[in-house]
């Protein structure tokens, strides 16, 4: 077999080989000399150039020039040739040549170096002698500028040991790294096919690298961790100054990504020193495995949710059964429904054609409102109906329940910054008041946002008269009450009306107290005498009148409300 021949198979053998293992590899820098980890995670092997150098065949070998530049990594190997290298060359090949292509040009030597080092080349090793006497000087001023190795063989080495010695290096590391990695992942593996979780898949990953691990979710919560306290708080604050993936001397932080989406990071802390292939490759194993039981607890807890929830909605039916069953029940959830308590209900208050946004606003407010309400009452109910979510709330000392309620409801709107409505129900005594106060909670919601508009809290003890007109399903029935009972008053279309409508309102909540009246609205006593005639003339004699007065007082109302 000739020289030319082997050297073909031998490079495409590599190439096939390395580009299985770094399909998906990216450029980082300032990364550390035996690995880069792109920015999918995914770990480029190769070994950097000043191990390539130890290798037998080049232990004669000179480095020339580029000294800064021995941590590239070489994957695979190349000779140049031809003269137009530069379109064939790959990004960390390591380039050999005789120098034959440009035995006319050693002039161009300098740019080609420029050109090689834009394209990712690891090195150039150079064989003088026959072709080229030596390396011109501009050529190694250009190569210690960009930290380009620039290496210089001993004439007595073939191109074809060098290929060989070098490959065979590459593939023999890959293959005790992938052997490695792909051992500790079974061990992961099984870990989870066991009943393990995530917290004894970091407690593994600490024994085999000696450190500290942590798992975050896609919030930065923490998830789990294991080592020592000091290695853990060591790798907490360094990561709340770094949030970048990929290997940092002693640290790295690899993405735990499924279905597409992030699920959060594993990092890990090896004091004392640096991380390697291996290792590196044993985390992003634990990642996919990570991923595993992040999916399968999501899947999990979807299913528990919606059972928890379809029940506390048979609860709040009333066809969950008698009290016992109920208490003992929702016991196994971890719920208290054996005390007084109050029903809640949030409801967003958002564009109903918006489908999409509002589904995902429901799901970050159900997790907002759950955070919020344990936080406080560890054995309340919480879940997420369609299109609100519900809490069963364990009564405060004192029975004050509107100041708890709005540390909740700033707690959530503080956090996601949803805009939406709450309503809170009468204390219930025991199980089978709940559908009562679960009706409650909502009538406030509803009359709370026609009174209020979106945003508000509402109480159901604090609606009064309101419970009983949101109760009127035909509005224009309501509309044509209040033209008949306050006429001109009815609209804002003359100013004087309001003003006059504002006098009666005022008049009505003060029992018809004329001087009290007079103060609240800082008029002289005969003006006041004097819009009350006006009031009655265009009223009735409602100052005589009670029933008048209800009937001023309801239009009032109605007009106070909104949505109608």
């Amino acid at each position: 077999m000739s020289f030319f021949v082997f050297l073909v198979r031998v490079i495409r053998v590599m190439e096939s080989r390395t580009d299985l293992w770094t399909r998906r590899a990216g450029e980082t820098h300032n990364v550390p000399p035996r690995l880069r980890l792109a920015s999918t995670g995914t770990l480029t092997y190769g070994l950097p150039v000043s191990e390539v150098l130890g290798v037998s065949t080049l232990a004669e070998a000179k480095l020339m020039a580029g000294e800064a530049g021995l941590g590239r990594i070489v994957q695979r190997l190349n000779v140049m040739e031809v003269p137009d290298v530069l379109a064939w060359v790959k990004p960390n090949e390591l380039l050999l040549t005789t120098g034959y292509p440009l035995r006319n040009r050693p002039a161009a030597l300098g740019h080609l170096v420029a050109g090689l080092n834009e394209r990712g080349v690891a090195a150039l090793a150079v064989k003088p002698g026959a072709y080229l006497d030596e390396l011109p000087a501009e050529m190694l001023a250009q190569a210690d500028r960009l930290g380009f190795p620039l290496i210089q063989l001993p004439e007595d080495v073939g191109f074809d040991d060098i290929l060989n010695q070098v490959l065979t290096d590459i593939l023999n590391r890959q293959a005790a790294i992938l052997a490695r990695t792909e051992e500790v992942h079974r061990a992961l593996v099984q870990i989870v096919l066991a009943g393990g979780g995530l917290q004894e898949v970091c407690d593994e990953l600490a024994v085999l690298l000696e450190g500290a691990v942590l798992a975050l979710d896609d919030d930065e919560r923490l998830l789990s961790a294991a080592g020592t306290r000091r290695d853990l708080d060591e790798l907490q604050d360094w990561l709340e100054a770094h949030n970048d993936h990929g290997l940092h001397g002693d640290r790295v932080v690899v993405p735990i990504a499924a279905g597409g989406l992030d699920q959060g990071v594993i990092a890990a802390y090896c004091p004392g020193g640096t991380l390697s292939e291996t290792e590196v490759g044993i985390l992003e194993r634990a990642a996919t495995v990570a991923a595993l039981v992040l999916t399968k607890q999501q899947a999990v807890a979807a299913v528990e949710s919606k059972y928890r929830a379809d029940f506390l909605r048979d609860v709040l039916a009333g066809r969950a059964g008698d009290d016992d069953r109920v208490v003992a029940h929702c016991a196994g959830f971890g719920w208290d429904l054996d005390r007084p308590v109050v029903v809640l209900v949030a409801s967003l208050d958002l564009d109903e054609d918006d489908d999409d946004g509002a589904k995902s606003a429901q799901e970050r407010l159900a997790a907002a409102w759950t955070a919020a309400v344990r936080r406080r009452d560890r054995t309340a109910a919480v879940a997420s109906f369609a299109h609100e979510v519900v809490a069963v709330l364990g009564l405060p000392p004192g029975g004050e329940v509107h100041d708890l309620v709005g540390g909740m409801v700033r707690e959530v709107k503080t956090v996601e910054g949803l805009v939406f409505t709450t309503g809170i129900s009468r204390p219930a005594e025991d199980p089978s008041a709940l559908p009562d106060a679960y009706d409650q909670a909502g009538k406030a919601v509803r009359v709370g946002r026609q009174l209020h508009g979106p945003g508000e809290i509402a109480p159901f003890d604090s609606l009064g008269v309101y419970r009983l007109l949101s109760l009127v399903e035909n509005t224009e029935e309501l509309h044509a009450f209040v033209r008949e009972t306050l006429g001109d008053l009815a609209t804002d279309v003359d100013p004087e009306a309001a003003d006059l409508r504002r006098t009666l309102q005022v008049l009505l909540e003060t029992n018809l107290n004329v001087a009290e009246t007079a103060r609240r609205l800082h008029f002289h006593y005969n003006t006041l005498r004097y819009r009350i005639g006006k009031l009655e003339r265009m009223l009735g004699p409602f100052t005589e009148d009670p029933h008048l007065q209800l009937n001023l007082n309801l239009a009032l109302q109605v007009l106070r409300m909104r949505g109608i």
